[in-house]
């Protein structure tokens, strides 16, 4: 008798463009994890205030936000491969030229504007425009995955880069971080697929039939961006979406990730010390964003986002006490419960964007995400004023945790239902 044996089945492409993604973004990642560690040095140095550093890591946070939309609709139009590639070159430049910097427009320009617009394109609207395009199935813990790649890269460089700064200068830091960039260009060209149309596939988890086709290459990407912004804001959705990611950024990018370590330093804490638990913050947060791409598939997202954002206004409430020059069981427990909600944010808001929006949603999360990054120059900005004038930042802390309380109230007054309703206000 004859036993008939299947073939194994072959691994779907969708899983290769999505591991190819998580490394690009990984790389881009990592000169968003440097600002932390090099404002003591680069202080030192050149004397600049922390306002003045600042100043130049708002720049790199605005352009980063206000550049995803754009980004996502040239997606659209040259496709993912290309736009991602130029990107990472982009952050390669702009972290290779601050070794030569002198002024401080040089760190606008460098810090702020090449890199700011490199991560910008890799931000999280290509996590969105990738898994929109390659999955149907397990879309949300796609998602989350690839939004955790930004904390697996904090995770990978911050370390690093503390210790090169401290140990060899904050040139080779910057230098380290400009090759892993480039080191990843070949990666995208090889691997990513603009469309699953492009290899004759549909898809992971689409309905069976489903036909095997490459849209058309949109047209006029700025002149899409803006009509898709000029829509979605009159919504009211949109608004309630982008005030709770604007404070996201606020209280997460702009206050944590930048001031952190120098805070801690502030209590006496060694900065590679702090660089760590910094890191650690990354590790804790690849679970949290996992988790919450698993949870976004199951439950409602709005919920979701109310409970994170409360959960994140109390720890922030409690973190100026937790401060000394050691690390104490309480600092421990803070980076647990704040690492597990860092960018766990991020799944549920793409899924609210794609129910509200459809086939524009990747475009309206990078609206969306404008706002994230807007609110977190807001506070990576203010925060350093309010080192300068008070000589700590305990009333940014506390600001931030009041903060935190209304995007949580914002979340749940999201529309329930998948079609968003116009908005009261323009």
């Amino acid at each position: 008798m004859t036993v008939e044996t299947r073939p194994a089945p072959r691994l779907h492409r969708a899983w290769l463009i999505a591991a190819a993604a998580f490394v690009a973004l990984l790389a881009a990642a990592g000169f968003r994890a440097a600002p932390s560690v090099l404002i003591d040095p680069l202080h030192e140095e050149f004397g600049w205030s922390r306002a003045t550093i600042g100043a130049a890591v708002s720049v790199n946070l605005v352009l980063y936000g206000l550049f995803a939309p754009f980004a996502a609709a040239l997606m659209e139009k040259f496709g993912i491969r290309r736009v991602s590639a130029t990107a990472l070159f982009v952050v390669a430049l702009g972290a290779g030229g601050t070794v030569f910097m002198s002024s401080s427009w040089q760190l606008i320009l460098c810090w702020g504007v090449l890199v700011g617009v490199g991560t910008g394109s890799m931000a999280m609207s290509f996590a969105a425009t990738v898994t929109t395009r390659w999955f149907v199935r397990h879309r949300g813990a796609v998602t989350g995955i690839l939004t955790a790649a930004g904390s697996t890269g904090q995770l990978v460089f911050l370390p690093v880069v503390a210790t090169l700064a401290t140990h060899d200068g904050w040139r080779t830091a910057s230098l380290v971080v400009a090759i892993a960039a480039l080191a990843v260009v070949p990666v995208v060209l090889l691997v990513v697929r603009d469309h699953p149309a492009d290899i004759g596939t549909v898809a992971y988890g689409a309905a069976e039939g489903t036909e095997v086709v490459r849209p058309a290459p949109k047209t006029g990407s700025a002149l899409r961006a803006l009509t898709v912004l000029w829509q979605a804001v009159r919504t009211r959705s949109f608004w309630l979406l982008a005030v709770g990611f604007a404070i996201c950024g606020a209280t997460t990018n702009g206050l944590v990730g930048t001031h952190f370590v120098p805070a801690a330093h502030d209590h006496g804490m060694p900065q590679t010390t702090a660089a760590s638990l910094l890191a650690l913050v990354g590790i804790f947060d690849v679970v949290g964003t996992v988790a919450s791409g698993w949870l976004t598939d199951r439950v409602d997202p709005r919920i979701l986002l109310g409970v994170y954002y409360a959960l994140r206004g109390l720890s922030l409430a409690l973190l100026p006490q937790l401060f000394t020059n050691s690390v104490q069981p309480s600092m421990w427990a803070f980076i647990l419960f704040y690492g597990l909600d860092w960018v766990a944010t991020v799944p549920p808001t793409v899924a609210l964007c794609l129910r509200a929006f459809g086939e524009a949603g990747p475009i309206v999360f990078g609206w969306v995400f404008a706002c994230h990054q807007l609110g977190a120059a807001f506070a990576a900005s203010a925060a350093g004023v309010v080192r300068d004038q008070l000589g700590d930042y305990r009333l940014a802390w506390y600001v931030a945790a009041g903060l935190a309380v209304i995007a949580s109230i914002a979340s749940v007054a999201i529309t329930r239902s998948g079609k968003a309703r116009p908005a009261t206000v323009p």
